[in-house]
């Protein structure tokens, strides 16, 4: 667990090595093991046998966070609070021995693995790029609760440390040195351990800032009149943010503010409290439950075919060197692929590579890569005009604009340069892959790879199956979203696909409203507050007008006579047709815009959709938009267009940005409980029509879902 070694010059390494584990992790087994060490390092101290202390890994990472299976179970506030102040404890213990100790860091360190290194009085970082630290807990509505808030206030002032924990960035080393979360890098674990033995050969002093009665927290605390009104203010820009959905960054602000005011001790006790709270929070648990749980059981292959061995692409052919193109050549270049991006012309082909030069250019200046590793990607992308060059590509992948003509074309070209156990991928957005696939000589090895807007950034890809693609093609596909580390979800060749389809009730949910005589700024506003990234209007006019009317045209073939036609439909004529404003591509839609990205609402809307003046129900507006995109979610499972719950999850928190802390749209319906819910939407039935019915398939969803909320 901890291999001890002494050298002459009395400076003790401790290699840190759980048995049995790919990873250090944080538990209670580290805190035991580290009893006796500590126990004895002080007797060590006492005699004046003990210079410094090194703290390093004999694995490749440092050490890993903490538990979150415990955390998600935890039911007991007591005991999640006795859980914190007892790993404050150990980390107290570890930075008191009364001599130096520093942390030599080999390998990534995040979240509870990083408040061990901030426990040490000097942290020294081997210089590889592929090495993370920080806290990224926000992002599992979470935040340190190892006494990390408040070592970090001392060290860099309360402003710096909101930022850094707020914001949960997984820092490379360069960038770690520049915020100052760490002291030194190192080219290797030898420098490392040598840079480690000389900071302590030259430093005395064992006693942290905050255990010093001549230091204070930088920038000031609370008590002062300007830092106190700079708290208020980021608490301010916060609720104007997030609307106090998010309890986890107000956690981590009162912690600042309330932490800057009182003694360490102290502080880290109040840090315990709110950390307590997040834990048994149903923000949390809901996103712990998504992006720990469900993304996991998606990464390890849930719903990949079984029965085909692993595919380990090398080389992808990309057709389109526009933004999609570019973006998709670029995930794949930043794992180690090659890659070959065709245009039709290789001057247009060209703007592809600049376009990724560029965003390896942003890469280095943040200490994300080095400027070697951006000549080593440059050197395995090519641009070509011809599909010949497309012949020893494991994969080509389709990135062309939104015309089926054009992407068969373009399909048929490439694929008289490939073997027959090479794939071809179409990035359509729309057009049914099996229609795609008619002009394929082999439509089993044909597939829907639904890249995400920008296609570097979104982690979500749709892999779509055709009626004839075969389970071995879905199979590879799946590896290769995997290798460019992306989150892969399999859907059927349907309407809308899944993101799309789903997303698409939230937009004409919100136009409803519009014709309703809702106002037009209370539908944007609210929709925002229940947690949407952007407004139904306004995503109405980023899609463009007439691909959501395309949306529900499919719907309405797919469901025959089946069908009801939606109420926002006629809004939708009526602003293509009459009022010729198709959205933000032609620069009129339901908003009105202006210079570079400046946009607002049409002031006309009112004159053609009036407003009727009337009392609303905030809540009940938020719910109608949040329970269409549920409602439908299910019906995808109903209908098999999506095959599990994890998916369904990460592809609405992912796709198009249903509110994270609602856990996505399943977890939802867990979330606000079953018969609720089931009560909600017939409340909502008999107001406002058959689109708010309850799928049947909701109870067996909920009931098998076995990583449900744990009740408190």
């Amino acid at each position: 667990m901890v291999r001890y070694t002494k050298d002459t010059d009395n400076i003790v390494t401790l290699s840190l090595n759980m048995k049995g584990r790919g990873v250090n992790v944080i538990n209670h087994e580290i805190g035991q093991a580290f009893l006796p060490v500590i126990e004895h390092l002080q007797r060590e101290k006492a005699r004046g046998g003990l210079r410094g202390v090194i703290l390093t890994s004999d694995k490749k990472t440092f050490l890993s966070g903490g538990d979150l299976e415990y955390l998600y179970h935890a039911t007991n506030a007591e005991e999640v609070f006795a859980f914190a102040e007892k790993l404050k404890q150990f980390l107290r213990d570890l930075e008191s021995p009364g001599v130096p100790v520093v942390a030599a860091i080999n390998g990534s360190a995040l979240g509870t693995g990083f408040e061990v290194a901030l426990a040490c009085h000097h942290r020294i970082v081997i210089d590889d790029t592929k090495i993370r630290l920080g806290h990224p807990e926000i992002s599992m509505g979470l935040m340190p609760g190892g006494g990390g808030i408040i070592r970090l206030m001392w060290l860099l002032g309360i402003e710096k440390t909101y930022k850094i924990i707020s914001e949960g960035h997984r820092y490379s080393p360069r960038e770690a040195l520049e915020v100052g979360i760490i002291d030194d890098l190192a080219t290797n674990r030898k420098e490392m351990i040598e840079k480690a033995k000389a900071w302590l050969l030259a430093t005395k002093e064992g006693r942290r800032p905050w255990d010093r009665e001549d230091e204070s927290i930088p920038g000031g605390t609370a008590k002062q009149a300007a830092m106190a009104a700079t708290i208020r203010n980021m608490a301010a820009q916060l609720a104007r943010k997030n609307h106090h959905n998010y309890p986890a960054p107000q956690a981590v602000l009162n912690v600042l503010f309330e932490g800057s005011k009182v003694d360490f001790d102290t502080a880290c006790r109040i840090e315990s409290r709110y950390y307590t709270s997040l834990v048994m929070s149903k923000a949390s648990k809901n996103m712990i439950k998504t992006f720990w749980f469900d993304y996991h059981a998606i990464k390890g292959g849930e719903n990949r075919p079984k029965g085909y061995g692993k595919f380990r692409p090398r080389k992808v052919g990309v057709i389109g060197a526009g933004m999609m193109g570019s973006g998709i050549a670029f995930a794949c270049l930043r794992q180690g692929l090659t890659v070959v991006l065709k245009d039709v012309s290789r001057l247009i082909a060209e703007r592809g590579r600049d376009y990724v030069r560029k965003k390896l250019d942003h890469l280095i200046s943040i200490g994300f890569i080095q400027p070697k590793e951006k000549e080593a990607m440059l050197a395995r992308i090519s641009t070509t005009d011809s599909s010949e060059d497309f012949e020893d590509c494991d994969l080509v992948i389709e990135a062309v604009f939104e015309n089926k003509m054009v992407k068969q074309k373009v399909t048929r070209e490439a694929e008289e340069y490939l073997d027959e156990y090479s794939l071809l991928a179409s990035n359509t957005v729309s057009i049914p892959i099996t229609q795609l696939a008619t002009v394929s000589m082999r439509p089993e090895n044909y597939v829907g790879l639904h890249f995400f807007h920008p296609a570097d950034e979104i982690p979500l890809v749709e892999i779509v199956r055709g009626d004839k693609t075969s389970d071995e093609t879905i199979a590879r596909a799946f590896d290769f979203v995997n290798a460019i580390h992306k989150i892969p979800i399999i859907v059927k060749d349907d309407w809308g696909f899944y993101a799309a389809r789903v997303q698409n009730t939230y937009i004409l949910e919100g136009i409803t409203m519009l014709l309703e005589g809702y106002a037009p700024a209370l539908i944007e506003n609210l929709g925002r507050k229940a947690g949407m990234s952007k407004g139904a209007l306004e995503l109405a006019d980023d899609l463009g007008l007439a691909l959501v009317l395309k949306y529900e045209q499919q719907a309405a073939v797919h469901y025959g006579n089946k069908y009801i036609q939606h109420p926002a439909v006629v809004v939708l004529q009526k602003m293509l047709e009459e009022l010729g404003r198709p959205g933000r591509s032609k620069r009129a839609g339901f908003y009105s815009y202006g210079e570079g990205k400046e946009r607002y609402l049409w002031t006309e809307l009112n004159t053609y959709f009036p407003q009727i003046d009337k009392e609303y129900d905030q809540e009940e507006i938020m719910e109608r938009m949040l329970f269409a995109q549920v409602i439908e979610a299910v019906w995808c499972m109903q209908e098999k267009v999506i095959q599990s719950v994890a998916e369904a999850n990460l592809g609405s928190a992912f796709g198009w940005g249903f509110p994270a802390y609602r856990g996505g749209v399943i977890q939802f319906v867990n979330d606000y409980g079953l018969e609720a819910f089931t009560a909600r939407c017939k409340q909502f039935e008999k107001l406002y029509g058959p689109r708010f019915r309850v799928p049947k398939m909701l109870n067996k969803l909920v009931a098998v879902d076995v990583r449900q909320l744990p009740v408190a």
